[in-house]
């Protein structure tokens, strides 16, 4: 286990981790390669090509955009979503940006930054590549990135170049597999979140977990609550009106926490869900969990439990947000999180799984039903499909998102009432889902080419 659930959950911006995170965290990334290789000052143009998945989908995702931002300097974390038009607007208008913030270049993004939707480069559907030139044209640098999912950018030369922590850091509780993370687990006699919290102290104290984890947290919640507030239709040609302000307001005349009907706990959950994913799909400020368009289910889950379960109140989110992660980083490892390569299995189906697992290790489950939790909220997401109508994150996602946090709920109940003893291993149905993946038609993973992409035709 080499990752941090720091690097899973990344505090960013809509509509895509992969899709608008990613290439903005690149073009950041690029301006840092030319400072430290001495070439910044003789840049005076720079060419971008996107192929693939964003060549595909780019333009409904902010692709485009996002690569003008991180150029400019901006990130993902600390970019205002109030100025990210102006920015862009700015670029376009003038034909020219601040690279870094410093250094003025030509750069129009009409003329030099390339949609190449039939080619793919040779690593992940997700490739870009800058071509950085001189004042004569020469060129002075160039750099391929892989955007491959839940805002994780790698190179050519290594699947590992932007992470935060490393291969060679020495962790306490160093397990790669739901198997060994169960040995482990019964070897020290400890839940997963306080494993992984020992794994986090070989990076950061624990002020600094606890710090950044109530960050999460309140980033997650934060966004919920502006999503019942905020009105109007999403970007994008389908004109999708919110709707989680109305609901939330239709809701609110009720007590959350009693209801003639039973089930009506589930409008709730519904409701953060679609709260999230609406904010997300505007371009609002999100955290990828394990992807922007999955971002809404362990949020959900987790008010869920803070509002209906009085015993998972005070700092239990801690707990959560670190044995999810637990879970996201197997499958980060392992299979994938990435819809373009795996299909919405690998985004919503991972959150779904992520989420169960937290809300059974904070109702007080055993490392055992933790795993079955998470074993059985992917299961039930096998060879779910990723066909954005239009290329925008709205249709089927911002529905799927409240679909698959109920079905998480579910997950660990089912899990909670068992022994822990099941047939199917999560590490099983890990493999599962990558092998799906693999045979799933490039048309259902986020190229909006199969699916409701091409059978809703009203745009």
């Amino acid at each position: 286990m080499e990752l941090s659930v720091f690097d899973l959950f990344k505090i960013g911006i809509g509509p895509s981790s992969s899709h608008t995170v990613g290439p903005m965290r690149a073009g950041a990334f690029l301006v840092e390669k030319l400072r430290k290789h001495g070439l910044f000052g003789r840049v005076k143009h720079i060419r971008v090509e996107l192929f693939g998945s964003l060549a595909s989908t780019g333009k409904g995702h902010n692709t485009d955009k996002a690569i003008v931002w991180g150029l400019l300097g901006e990130h993902p974390d600390t970019i205002d979503p109030a100025q990210e038009e102006p920015l862009y607007q700015a670029v376009v208008d003038t034909g020219s940006l601040l690279l870094g913030g410093e250094r003025r270049i030509r750069f129009a993004p009409g003329e030099d930054l390339t949609f190449r939707e039939n080619e793919l480069l040779p690593f992940h559907p997700n490739g870009m590549r800058f071509t950085v030139e001189d004042a004569h044209g020469a060129e002075l640098y160039r750099k391929v990135f892989y955007s491959i999912g839940g805002g994780f950018i790698v190179g050519n030369k290594t699947a590992r170049d932007d992470q935060l922590t490393k291969e060679s850091t020495r962790l306490p509780w160093d397990f790669n597999s739901g198997a060994e993370m169960l040995e482990m687990a019964h070897r020290s006699g400890l839940p997963i979140s306080k494993m992984i919290f020992e794994n986090e102290r070989a990076w950061r104290s624990a002020e600094e977990i606890g710090a950044g984890l109530d960050r999460i947290h309140d980033t997650m919640q934060a966004c919920v609550e502006r999503g019942f507030t905020v009105r109007g239709d999403l970007p994008g040609r389908l004109r999708v009106e919110r709707r989680a302000p109305d609901l939330y307001e239709r809701l609110s005349r009720q007590n959350e926490g009693a209801f003639a009907d039973p089930l009506a706990v589930l409008d709730w959950v519904g409701l953060y869900a679609l709260a999230v994913n609406e904010e997300n799909a505007a371009g609002g400020r999100v955290v990828t969990a394990p992807t922007n368009g999955a971002a809404g289910i362990v949020p959900a889950v987790m008010r869920y439990a803070e509002k209906f379960l009085p015993a998972c109140n005070g700092a239990r989110h801690r707990s959560f947000l670190l044995t999810a992660g637990a879970i996201g980083i197997l499958y980060k490892e392992r299979a994938s999180i990435s819809g373009a390569e795996v299909g919405c299995q690998g985004e919503v189906g991972v959150a779904c799984s992520m989420a169960a697992a937290g809300l059974a290790e904070i109702l007080g489950g055993t490392p055992e039903q933790v795993e079955n939790a998470a074993e059985i909220g992917m299961e039930h997401n096998l060879g779910l499909t990723c066909d954005p109508v239009d290329g925008l994150v709205q249709i089927p996602c911002i529905e799927r998102n409240a679909m698959a946090a109920v079905k998480a709920i579910n997950a660990a109940r089912i899990a909670l009432y068992g022994s822990g003893h099941h047939l199917v291993s999560l590490d099983q149905v890990m493999a599962t889902m990558k092998q799906t993946g693999l045979d799933m038609s490039s048309r259902y993973k986020e190229t909006s080419k199969g699916g409701l992409a091409i059978n809703i035709t009203e745009c």
